[in-house]
């Protein structure tokens, strides 16, 4: 890279985008970011209607440590822009027999609840967390902060470790069959199965490596940002702006103009802009199909399964129940079948799992007196053209009706207002490949392998991140992929 490369382009104002601006404007480059649309924060964004407030996209904070060495890398203090707290309960799970779950932020109290209300015992949930612990140390420097694809990532000492500690971290297994094996009771095994819903993939394909995720749960914990989730990402834009990072917002690239295999820039609404460096934080898929279409496509890299999608209603409700946290998650009868319909039938179950997030517990001020906000979700397959509209309200029955029956209360009369959001409101909202949330799917033992990376080995200058490219989606990852990226470049 010449010595006078000092500008760059970032395309996307998701968090991880926003990260990247910052790290990159650390190194001394003028960062310009281009949004699409009128708002930055990618998926995490909010809707406010009739008194209450939403988190509109992600609704757990685990690793706070990633969003505040961000500060700590722009010589700021965390406070002054964001704050959080830790949740003394991480989530409720009620299951159809009656029995709930109330998962302590202490893992002792946990364990020794899961003791209580199943034929577990405390050891054994304090074993799972312990080896769940340790596959993430063995893991994570491998697999979640360095690239997989430079040949300097192999020839460390934490990567020697991970390598040989791979059989034991359950790569040749499935996390339902490891699950299975370390729990009698079918309630925990379905509890611990549920974090494979973490990247959007299925516990009954997924390997048992996703095992790690527990770890951060329940051994780190759940965390809360005062103002809710929306919070973290307009933090960290108020602070890109504070180290001279600017936002242009309403502007979709339209092109990535590369000349002899090098970015020069971007084009935007018809005009050129030259740029030496360009960070996508736009879907992989997108980024190539639609802003790099004279380049060579990577073809078997884009058409990898993709995770699963959601379906979100954001429902204001005039009541309070005593026996819900801030997460809550009401199991399905029959998983198994449920991730059938998800990932092979391409439909929604009769009777999804449904999980509600009421940040109104911590934030009072998201809902009017007496009432909650609730961010009521379902697992859905990604859009390959189902009838939507059909499958929403049918969804929608089969929510409240459950709903209704496990919490003893008719919930429809309840509701005030109502937003919705689905797999094809998330694809044209967000540019995300089939509005899966996750990029890929995990649901094979080297997906972690089959991730684009987080530079193109064809194109100078051109690098990404996000949650469709290594290592993967959710808010801990993206910042994740942001941070593999400032590592890759070097200082302007």
């Amino acid at each position: 890279m010449e010595n006078n490369t000092s500008t760059c382009a970032v395309i996307g104002a998701g968090i991880a985008g926003i990260a990247a601006a910052i790290r990159l404007a650390n190194k001394g480059y003028k960062v310009t970011v281009f949004e699409a649309n009128n708002y930055t924060g990618g998926k995490l964004t909010q809707i406010e209607k009739s008194g209450f407030r939403f988190d509109a996209g992600p609704s757990l904070f685990t690793m706070p440590h990633f969003v505040e060495e961000l500060f700590q890398l722009s010589g700021k203090d965390t406070k002054q822009y964001f704050q959080y707290e830790k949740l003394d309960t991480v989530c409720h799970y009620f299951y159809e027999d009656g029995t709930v779950i109330r998962a302590y932020a202490d893992k002792e109290k946990f364990a020794e609840e899961v003791a209580q209300k199943t034929t577990e015992n405390k050891e054994t949930i304090l074993h799972f967390l312990e080896k769940s612990a340790k596959k993430y140390a063995l893991t994570a420097n491998l697999f979640l902060f360095s690239s997989l694809h430079k040949m300097g990532t192999y020839l460390t000492k934490e990567t020697l470790k991970g390598v040989l500690g791979l059989p034991t971290l359950g790569v040749f297994k499935t996390m339902n069959r490891a699950n299975e094996q370390t729990f009698k009771d079918e309630r925990v095994t379905q509890l611990f199965n549920r974090f494979a819903t973490y990247n959007g993939s299925n516990p009954y394909e997924t390997p048992a490596t996703l095992n790690i995720i527990p770890h951060l749960e329940h051994n780190i914990g759940a965390f809360m940002p005062k103002g809710g989730m929306h919070s973290i990402s307009q933090s960290l834009y108020k602070l890109a702006q504070d180290i001279g990072v600017r936002f242009v917002l309403n502007s979709p690239v339209e092109e990535i103009v590369v000349e002899k295999g090098k970015v020069k820039g971007v084009k935007v609404k018809g005009e050129f802009y030259p740029f030496q460096l360009i960070v996508s934080n736009m879907d992989v898929v997108g980024t190539y199909k639609r802003l790099l279409k004279q380049q060579k496509q990577p073809k078997k890299l884009l058409n990898q399964p993709k995770s699963s999608s959601a379906l979100i209603f954001y429902w204001g409700i005039r009541k309070q129940f005593d026996q819900l946290a801030t997460h809550n998650i009401f199991f399905s009868k029959d998983y198994k079948s449920e991730f059938e319909h998800i990932f092979q039938k391409k439909t929604i179950y009769e009777d999804p799992t449904v999980y509600i997030n009421i940040t109104s517990r911590y934030c009072p001020e998201d809902a009017p007196a007496g009432c909650d906000n609730w961010f009521t979700m379902i697992n859905t397959p990604n859009n390959v053209g189902q009838n939507w509209e059909q499958l929403i309200e049918r969804a929608r029955q089969s929510i409240i009706e459950k709903l209704s029956r496990m919490l003893n209360t008719d919930v429809a009369s309840l509701i005030a207002c109502e937003e919705i959001l689905e797999p094809r409101t998330i694809e044209s909202r967000t540019s995300s490949s089939l509005g899966a949330l996750y990029g890929n799917s995990s649901n094979n033992r080297y997906a972690a392998f089959l991730r684009h990376a987080n530079f193109s080995s064809k194109i100078k200058n051109l690098y990404f991140c996000g949650g469709s490219v290594h290592p993967g989606g959710g808010i801990p990852l993206c910042l994740s992929s942001a941070k593999i990226v400032g590592d890759l470049v070097p200082t302007a």
